[in-house]
């Protein structure tokens, strides 16, 4: 199995623009958060390996996202559990098109657009933080599809829909796991 640092080296070598590391390592915190929530405490390294993975290909290959990941991951002996996992978050928007089946697929499809959304909304606030955001402020900022336009509603809706949860819970989960690693995360894109 793959270790977190020898993941964060991977991203790394495909990976240079600090927002897709700060996009990496937000989904990272925002599984290991759920794996704890949802009863997979002990998957909370895997969890969080594939988080950071995720978009190990956007960067350098975004028209070939989610297919040429997998090529990446197999050249690099990554465990075939990452490589579907990692791929299935592009179901129905990729040429992968490996449908979310595992909790934590679903928890990924999920929360992949809408951290991204979070992420936006937070830079919008006087604070620069998600620590002081509200539901009710996010709730506004997903209604108004001119803001954060490439962040797929439907996609957010279709992930609430596939983990059986109404979207304001998916809404204010993420929100809440955002949090807990912000600090950090902001720290370690300043190195």
């Amino acid at each position: 199995m793959l270790t977190r640092e020898e993941a964060w080296n991977l991203l790394k070598e495909y990976n240079k623009e600090p927002f897709h590391l700060r996009h990496a390592l937000t989904v990272e915190g925002i599984m290991r958060y759920f794996a704890k929530e949802l009863g997979y405490a002990d998957e909370v390294e895997y969890w969080g390996i594939v988080g950071l993975l995720h978009d190990l290909d956007f960067e350098q290959y975004p028209e070939e996202h989610c297919v040429k990941s997998q090529e990446l991951m197999r050249q690099h002996g990554v465990d075939e559990s990452i490589i579907r996992a990692t791929a299935s978050h592009g179901w129905g928007l990729s040429g992968a098109n490996i449908k979310p089946e595992h909790q934590m697929e679903k928890v990924l499809f999920a929360i992949d657009e809408l951290s991204g959304l979070i992420g936006a909304a937070a830079l919008m606030r006087p604070s620069k933080s998600v620590q002081d955001m509200e539901l009710k402020s996010l709730k506004k900022k997903f209604k108004d599809k001119k803001f954060a336009a490439g962040c797929s509603r439907d996609v957010i809706k279709t992930g609430a829909e596939e983990l059986g949860w109404e979207l304001d819970e998916l809404l204010e989960r993420t929100m809440i796991a955002m949090r807990v690693d912000e600090e950090a995360i902001n720290a370690a894109i300043l190195e």
